[in-house]
Formats: C-alpha cells, sequence, structure tokens
C-alpha cells in the first residue's frame, strides 16, 4: 500500500500522546479517590460505574483516530496499466519560434508579445483536444519534434512552455520545414484523421511558394492544415534586450514585423482548413469546428494510472468507530443487572 501524502501520517503519532494522557488523567483520578477510602469499598457506593467501558471507549477513539488518519493521507491499493478507447483524430501543432515572435502581437500598449499569445491560445486548444493525439513541433530556420504524436497532454503543455526563440539554433521562418515535418509525424494508418495546426505570423520572406510546395503532400494524404495567425498587420519592433529594439545590420535601421494574412490564408485554403486569428474571441471556437470535419475513429491508448483508492474505505471505517464510541456510555448497562449469568449452587 502507498499513499498520496505519506507526510500526514505523521499524525499518527499523537496516539501514544493520547495514550500517555489517558493513564495520567486515570492515576490522578485514582489517586483522588484513594483520599475517600478503599477503592473496593468506593466502588460499592457507585454501583453504575462500569470499569471496563472507558478502556473500551479509548480503543474505539484510538482505533477511529487511525482510521482516519490513514484516510486523509489517501491510501493507494497500487498501480495498474489501462487501455482507453476514445473517438479522435491525430493533431501535430507546429509553433514558430523565430525571433519575430518576440514582437508584441499588436500596437496596443501593454499586450502580450506573439510568443506568450501563442503560448496562452496552444494551451487552451490542448486542453479542448482531450480525445484526440497530440504532437508539438517547434520551427524557425528549421523544425525540430519537440513532442511525438501522443495522448499525454501533461507533456504536451510542458514542452509548450519550454519553447523560447532565443534557443532555436538558427533563425528564420521556415514554415515549409515545419509542414513537412509534422506531415511526416503521423502514424502510417489510413484509417485516422489527421490535422496540422501552425502557429505562426506567417513571415515567410525567402520564398514562400516552398511554402505551398510542401502544403500539396500534406493535402493529398487528406491532412488538414489550420492555420493560427499571431500578431497584427500593422508593422511593429522586435524588443532586443532590456531597452532597445532588434536593428537591420544592413541598413542600420530597426526591424520591423507584421502578420502576413495573405500566406495564412493561401495555406489553409489548399490544405482544406481554417484561418483565424489568435487574438479573436472566438477564434478556437471557429477552428474547433473545422476540426471537427475531420473523420474521427478508435484510438486506444495505454496510460499507467493508480487505481484502487483506498480512502472512502478507512473513511467509511473511521465513520464507524466514532459511532461505536458515541453509542458506548461510561456507565453499566442497567439491562445486564437483570441477567444472572451464574448460579449460586444450593446445598
Amino acid at each position: 500500500m502507498s499513499f498520496a501524502y505519506p507526510y500526514i501520517l505523521f499524525l499518527l503519532l499523537g496516539v501514544p500522546v493520547y495514550l500517555a494522557l489517558y493513564m495520567l488523567g486515570r492515576m490522578a483520578r485514582r489517586k483522588k479517590l484513594n483520599m475517600f477510602g478503599r477503592s473496593e469499598s468506593l466502588l460499592r457506593l457507585m454501583p453504575l460505574v462500569s470499569p471496563y467501558k472507558p478502556p473500551l471507549k479509548l480503543i474505539l477513539q484510538c482505533v477511529a483516530y487511525v482510521m482516519l488518519v490513514v484516510a486523509l493521507a489517501r491510501p493507494w491499493g497500487g498501480v495498474k496499466s489501462e487501455n482507453t478507447t476514445k473517438e479522435g483524430i491525430e493533431v501535430v501543432i507546429a509553433v514558430d519560434a523565430s525571433t519575430s515572435m518576440l514582437a508584441p502581437s499588436s500596437t496596443e500598449k501593454g499586450t502580450p508579445d506573439r510568443m506568450r499569445m501563442a503560448k496562452m491560445t496552444l494551451e487552451k486548444l490542448i486542453n479542448r483536444l482531450s480525445d484526440d493525439r497530440v504532437g508539438l513541433i517547434a520551427f524557425a530556420g528549421d523544425a525540430y519534434t519537440l513532442i511525438p504524436v501522443t495522448n499525454d497532454y501533461v507533456s504536451a503543455k510542458m514542452f509548450l512552455n519550454s519553447i523560447n526563440p532565443d534557443q532555436m539554433p538558427t533563425q528564420g521562418t521556415n514554415i515549409a520545414a515545419a509542414i513537412d515535418m509534422a506531415t511526416r509525424s503521423f502514424s502510417d494508418s489510413k484509417d485516422i484523421g489527421k490535422a496540422i495546426i501552425l502557429l505562426t505570423d506567417a513571415e515567410e520572406l525567402e520564398n514562400p511558394e516552398s511554402v505551398m510546395q510542401a502544403v500539396d503532400p500534406a493535402a493529398k494524404r487528406n491532412i488538414q492544415i489550420d492555420v493560427i495567425g499571431v500578431g497584427g498587420s500593422e508593422p511593429v519592433q522586435i524588443p532586443q534586450g532590456r531597452s532597445g529594439f532588434m536593428i537591420d545590420p544592413t541598413t542600420g535601421e530597426p526591424v520591423r514585423t507584421a502578420l502576413n494574412e495573405d500566406l495564412a490564408l493561401r495555406i489553409a485554403e489548399q490544405g482544406k482548413g481554417i484561418y483565424v486569428n489568435a487574438s479573436n474571441k472566438g477564434s478556437l471556437n471557429e477552428l474547433e469546428k473545422q476540426m471537427d470535419k475531420v473523420a474521427k475513429t478508435a484510438l486506444e491508448g495505454s496510460f499507467t494510472a493508480v487505481h484502487d483508492e483506498l480512502y472512502g474505505l478507512f473513511g467509511w471505517l473511521a465513520l464507524i468507530f466514532i459511532l461505536l464510541d458515541i453509542m458506548v456510555v461510561d456507565s453499566k448497562f442497567g439491562w445486564l443487572d437483570r441477567i444472572t449469568f451464574f448460579k449460586k449452587e444450593e446445598n
């Protein structure tokens, strides 16, 4: 047996403390009674006092306390592996981690940067994909798999929060590499519906046409491509350092970046998906409706889970012993006096 909160078991040290206080109390009571005479004589003057009830109540109280402490520690019976079958699809999320994602998500003051906006949006999105398998890719100048397609949403969120444009080996916005890697990340099963979600500012400056070429293989495999745009259409500067901005070395002017909605729309249309802007309140609802069009199938996933929660059992036992303690009074049972257990033999 294991416990979720084993440190609570330290409360069991209260049992010997309670027993010690009980014994001290009994000794003090006996000492006071001895001041009035011998205990054998005093017992005759207290016919309803039971010498057995107080120890019995003590045992019931201690057992109830132990059961309650064990229940609070949340005992587990063990661990088992379970297989679950849900109706869902496979989704690969590709997150833009280029330097331009450090720019503000809009021209308004106090708005989060694009990267922060992307993480908040994706965290909400992953919460809605409870029946689907999810994979995660980060891309800048190249694409990198952070987590393969899985139903482990805890790990997906953990890796999502670890994405940092400053830690990407090469900079740029290689959307084509992201789509290509996402396409190759799915399982080989043709029966499972598949979708790619691109979360980007779509600022592909080098070769936009290569992006459209990368969309074709995915479309031929019936992989839906949806795009979530991050940022605004008005150009903004990219912060660098504590108070500076990124400078273009060729011109000496601050680098300005804006969301390329035209390219994002083209990718979504050719990928038979939808384009939404992360700043719109209903964007995830629209995306969810679009993804519902992807055929769902039974997905079997294996996971290890704690089973046999035993706190309920110990909780009920604690309640039973508490009720027994309440029912047992300190005085003798009067009806027992009317029962003769032993008869005196007559000569």
